[in-house]
């Protein structure tokens, strides 16, 4: 299965924010360790690093890019796929963006904390947890 995962949840995973690290960091690491495809949308790369990097440290900045870049496809959009992200009802652009990214990676789903934000996206959002409990590790 491919899944887009927001940046949100990224954050999470390498800021530790708690309570939510603990299953975006095993969606992160079903992804690392191939039991899951994973896509980034490219655009929130520099997002991801200067939150880390504003947070923690150069070194923490660094070692997220490489754990994502390692291990996660980076879903880019050509001009056509930012026209088509403007033109999706979704209350926020970037969120427009990710569920265009996710469309055009062929994503069954998004994996954010902010489901809600993603009403009416072509691809459905889904929050770790609950991704989790319905695709659980197998061991």
């Amino acid at each position: 299965m491919t899944v887009t995962v927001d940046i949100n949840v990224f954050v999470d995973v390498f800021r530790d924010r708690q309570p939510y690290s603990v299953d975006s960091t095993q969606v992160v690491n079903m992804v690392a360790e191939g039991k899951l495809t994973g896509v980034c949308p490219a655009h929130g790369l520099t997002t991801l690093y200067y939150l880390i990097r504003k947070h923690g440290s150069k070194q923490d900045a660094e070692d997220a890019m490489d754990r994502v870049l390692s291990h996660f496809q980076i879903g880019n959009l050509d001009a056509e796929g930012w026209r088509e992200a403007r033109l999706l009802s979704l209350g926020d652009f970037e969120d427009a963006v990710v569920a265009t990214v996710a469309k055009t990676s062929g994503s069954a789903l998004i994996v954010t904390r902010n489901v809600e934000d993603f009403a009416g996206s072509p691809i459905p959002a889904i929050s770790p947890v609950d991704f989790l409990s319905q695709f659980p590790v197998k061991i």
